[in-house]
């Protein structure tokens, strides 16, 4: 008989490339997922693992038992949200993953209307950047993500999430009237590989000219304060201003771009009451900004 819980760390191992990475994802040590696997090993009676160079790699069989065992996992999430649908109290925990802007500017309200019309239910927010966040809703990290979507700049999608829209906001400019203006001038930008710096980027090229990023840093409170002190300009989502009037003159860009918000979860898990009760507050929150 295979041990399911053995057949989820293959499983992991298959979507994070090495035990130390399991490991750490599990909080576990190297050596206790070694073991399990190769307790595993014994239980399927066929090699799954093999040595190239200091780094293991799934054999065909192995492959065939991470195939399956995603199939198990996906029956395994329906089965709990039918289970929990039908209880009266919506209850569980909710691991949710969320951008900077959006924690700011949507959290705070969803949470004071969730412990208030649900105080059963706990929600756990954790920040993180959309392109790492929508692979760990995959990979079993979290259960929901706020994910978001620059113009030109699509963002990942796995053919296990759904995908929701929660609205649009306005991309805007900071610290000068237009994008001429801010040839000459310091820019405060996110990191590179950011959804929100390619956009930036390719907005400044097109107009005719590389930007001068001198700040780096995925806080937009710093962004602001750095535009506020004179410092810098910046190109800033409307919803870094929820719920609050602007510190800033901004300018509207070219074209008058927007980015797309948006949730995902996994296709199994959508009907479960807390999360599509986590949606459905995360909604009624904006469409009050």
């Amino acid at each position: 008989m295979l041990d399911l819980r053995r057949l989820r760390l293959l499983r992991e191992l298959h979507v994070r490339g090495t035990i130390a990475a399991v490991a750490e994802a599990l909080a576990y040590s190297p050596s206790a997922i070694s073991q399990q696997l190769a307790q595993l090993e014994v239980e399927a009676g066929v090699p799954l693992l093999a040595k190239v160079g200091r780094r293991v790699q799934l054999t065909p069989q192995a492959e065939v038992l991470v195939e399956h065992t995603a199939v198990l996992l996906e029956r395994m999430e329906l089965m709990e949200a039918e289970l929990t649908s039908s209880r009266t109290e919506v209850r569980g925990t909710v691991r949710l993953a969320v951008f900077q802007s959006a924690a700011l500017g949507i959290i705070p309200q969803a949470l004071t209307t969730l412990a208030r019309e649900h105080p059963a239910l706990r929600v756990e927010v954790t920040q993180r950047e959309p392109e790492n966040a929508l692979f760990e809703v995959w990979a079993r990290d979290f259960d929901l993500v706020i994910a978001e979507q620059y113009p030109g700049h699509a963002a990942p999608r796995r053919a296990e999430l759904d995908r929701v829209a929660l609205g649009h906001d306005e991309l805007r400019l900071g610290g000068a009237s237009t994008l001429e203006a801010a040839r000459e001038r310091p820019w405060v930008m996110e990191p590179h590989g950011t959804a929100s710096r390619h956009f930036a980027e390719q907005l400044c090229r097109t107009t005719g000219f590389e930007p001068d990023v001198r700040f780096e840093t995925a806080d937009l409170q710093a962004h602001i304060r750095l535009v506020e002190s004179g410092n810098a300009v910046a190109i800033l989502p409307d919803l870094v201003w929820a719920g609050r009037m602007p510190s800033l003159v901004m300018a509207a860009l070219p074209g008058t771009p927007r980015r797309e918000i948006f949730t995902s979860v996994r296709e199994a898990s959508r009907d479960r009451p807390a999360i599509a009760v986590v949606r459905e507050v995360l909604s009624e929150a904006v469409a009050f900004l």
